[in-house]
């Protein structure tokens, strides 16, 4: 096994033992549940309260820079943009020659079942261009994107990316199912 394989293994364990499947069934109702007052979710254009509304579709993604302090609770739906964009998108377009991926001209996911779709797409060419990569290649910082660390500390950046957030996910739809078994607070 190279390398490459290697580290592409690390993340995709956790995507199909863990993540992925943790994604099953995901309802747009869900997909959009705000757990508290203030959240930032992707949202349809022109109805955000945030100070920036990002995107280029019928849907937009909150956002403000700089991040408030502390920063706001964040959907479902804001997380898997989260990855779906600056967790892969960049890095696809910058290092496997994809298209270009921004978070201000990105068309967001007006449902789960889009959202999801956009998800596997980007991490499927994500795994496949990791998985190409040659030593020399994860040695070297990459020739393209802000980034100038070398290639292995890029990809084992996203790989704790996406655990971090993904476990995020998965505890927010452990919320959502157990929200009506909430107890009752003493006042």
């Amino acid at each position: 096994m190279t390398r490459s394989e290697r580290l592409a293994d690390q993340l995709d364990w956790y995507w199909q033992k863990n993540l992925r499947p943790r994604l099953h069934g995901l309802a747009d109702e869900e997909y959009f549940w705000e757990p508290v007052p203030g959240c930032w979710s992707i949202r349809p254009r022109g109805t955000s309260a945030a100070p920036v509304s990002a995107g280029s579709g019928e849907w937009a993604m909150d956002f403000a820079s700089p991040e408030p302090v502390p920063p706001p609770v964040t959907t479902i739906a804001w997380r898997l943009a989260h990855l779906i964009v600056s967790c892969l998108g960049y890095r696809v377009g910058w290092y496997f020659g994809g298209q270009d991926v921004d978070f201000e001209t990105f068309a967001y996911a007006g449902t789960a079942d889009e959202a999801l779709k956009q998800l596997d797409d980007m991490y499927g060419r994500w795994n496949a261009g990791v998985r190409e990569l040659s030593d020399a290649d994860l040695e070297n910082p990459p020739r393209v994107g802000p980034e100038r660390f070398p290639m292995e500390n890029r990809i084992l950046h996203v790989n704790r990316e996406m655990i971090h957030h993904g476990a995020e996910i998965s505890l927010l739809r452990d919320l959502y199912r157990r929200q009506d078994e909430a107890a009752p607070r003493p006042t």
